[in-house]
């Protein structure tokens, strides 16, 4: 295999950067008094646009079945994306970013006991070295705790229920690039997320900040949000259709360690030198996981 080039790297690079910030700003915002859909909905109203513009473009050359797909995929996005607000507002962040390293226990572990394959060689490393960063992480608040304390925060609970409708969405994803292209795929993505959570985000108006004021302070923040979604989610359909799967999930996890600096950085989230340590052991074993499969 040749040298792939610079933009490949460019592309996982921009994933692994965009990712945490796109959570730690859905943490300031859903705790400045946004609720969750009114977020999702303000993101994918703000790329409404782009998408529009993408799809003009396309014609009539979609057919159904990528409608069916990307609709399946929207609606996944939106209820991990939801649940991800929600352990945000709960938990902090430096916890809940080292959580993703599990992602590919949700694959795996499954298979393991439903299918009888099990585990080999490095996996169980892989396996074990997630384990015990996690164990590292300390708890809410910056309490130690007992080991197993982490997995009884209602925002971690949260946030392993989100990995399991976003490993699901990353199978619709696939599914609707195979009949489409990344920037047609992104668009239905976009568009048909915005038409998910607009219902929702209408019934929970009442919970938002009510003055003008308000609204203007948390704009910059709001599309800074929407800009960096974009492009966290455009980079994903890029690397999903184009890129090795594997290898750019092994530097995903780079994202983790990121969210435990943005967590120390912006919201004086304690425990930085442990929670450091735990995410860049979870990373280690989350990079073997996918390395090895």
């Amino acid at each position: 295999m040749g040298d792939p080039g610079l933009t490949p790297w460019l592309v996982i690079a921009l994933r692994v950067i965009s990712n945490p910030c796109s959570n730690a700003l859905q943490k300031a915002l859903a705790g400045g008094g946004w609720p969750a859909p009114v977020l999702l909905a303000f993101t994918h109203g703000v790329l409404g646009p782009v998408a529009m513009a993408i799809l003009l473009r396309a014609g009539d050359s979609l057919s159904g079945v990528f409608w069916l797909w990307s609709l399946l995929s929207a609606a996944l996005a939106v209820a991990a994306n939801w649940l991800i607000i929600e352990a945000l507002r709960r938990s902090d962040l430096s916890l809940l970013g080292p959580i993703n390293a599990y992602k590919p226990w949700v694959s795996l572990v499954p298979g393991w006991f439903l299918l009888g394959e099990r585990p080999e060689g490095w996996q169980w490393a892989g396996m074990a070295l997630v384990l015990a960063g996690s164990l590292m992480l300390g708890g809410t608040g910056g309490s130690v705790g007992r080991p197993g304390s982490l997995f009884l925060d209602r925002g971690v609970q949260l946030r392993f229920l989100a990995l399991v409708f976003s490993a699901a969405e990353a199978v619709t994803l696939k599914r609707a690039l195979a009949v489409s292209d990344p920037a047609r795929a992104f668009a239905g993505w976009v568009l048909l997320g915005f038409l998910l959570a607009v219902p929702f985000a209408w019934k929970a108006r009442e919970a938002c900040p009510q003055t003008a004021a308000a609204a203007l302070r948390h704009l910059p923040s709001g599309l800074t949000l929407a800009l960096t979604t974009g492009i966290m989610q455009g980079c994903t359909f890029v690397i999903l259709d184009f890129l090795p799967t594997g290898l750019a999930l092994s530097f995903f996890q780079l994202s983790a360690v990121l969210s435990v600096f943005l967590g120390w950085a912006f919201f004086g989230e304690p425990q930085f030198a442990r929670r450091f340590a735990g995410a860049c052991t979870m990373a280690l074993g989350a990079a073997l996981l996918v390395a090895t499969r």
